[in-house]
């Protein structure tokens, strides 16, 4: 069951016509208008804030990194051992 959550916006009578010609156009309310096309920008927002962008020289970096081999330092090599012991436990 979804729980239904208010929220108040205060708007000039300019923007408020505004949304409310584009509702219009739309074919639903100013409400239904505003909370599709803030959910829109929300969405495009927070994916776009959860993508890591890279130079061309930080990828290469990066690429060359993670392809290089691997030697685990003393501290995982004894954590490696630990977890080894506990799984033949």
């Amino acid at each position: 069951m979804t729980t239904i959550a208010r929220f108040d916006l205060k708007l000039d009578a300019d923007d408020k016509d505004l949304l409310s010609r584009a509702a219009s156009l739309m074919g639903t309310t100013m409400a239904g208008f505003v909370r599709s096309a803030a959910k829109e920008k929300a969405q495009i927002l927070l994916e776009q804030e959860s993508r890591v962008t890279l130079s061309k020289r930080d990828l290469l970096a990066f690429n060359a990194a993670i392809q290089g081999a691997f030697s685990p330092n003393p501290v995982l090599q004894s954590a490696l051992k630990a977890a080894s012991k506990v799984k033949r436990a």
